[in-house]
């Protein structure tokens, strides 16, 4: 009976520390030249995540939102938020915005895990098929 006690135990241990948390430091790769541009912090507050640009790195293109409306337009990126409003939706999260400071747009957006250390971020017009993902990395220690 303990022998039992204690393998349930350690299984429920090992099932939460391998959960998949949306929250954290993340590095994002330009899906068009391969280069990582930002780290992002992903936040959650009552179920709902957001994410901000907290580091530029030296692959950036841009520092400031210029093509960006209202009280974004020439907003430094870093303290940007980036990507808003989106909610758990069994392995995704969905239902908000994410911005492209390239060109001031918002799109919806779709975000799920590749694996534990990797996120797919899909940015759409429309329907899903009609966009594209970027791959983020967890950042386990900043440069």
């Amino acid at each position: 009976m303990t022998k039992t006690i204690a393998a349930l135990c350690l299984l429920i241990l090992s099932i939460s520390l391998s959960a998949q948390t949306l929250t954290g430091i993340w590095q994002t790769v330009d899906d068009t030249d391969g280069q990582a541009k930002a780290y992002i912090e992903i936040q959650e507050a009552d179920h709902i995540f957001s994410a901000s640009v907290i580091k530029l790195l030296p692959a950036a293109d841009l520092t400031h939102c210029e093509a960006c409306k209202g009280d974004k337009k020439n907003a430094p990126l870093v303290g940007l938020e980036i990507l808003r409003a989106m909610k758990a939706d069994g392995d995704e999260w969905k239902g908000g915005l994410i911005l492209d400071p390239a060109n001031g747009k918002e799109y919806k957006c779709i975000i799920s895990f590749k694996d534990n250390n990797t996120l797919k971020v899909r940015g759409y017009i429309g329907t899903p098929w009609l966009g594209r993902t970027q791959l983020w990395y967890r950042v386990i220690s900043q440069e």
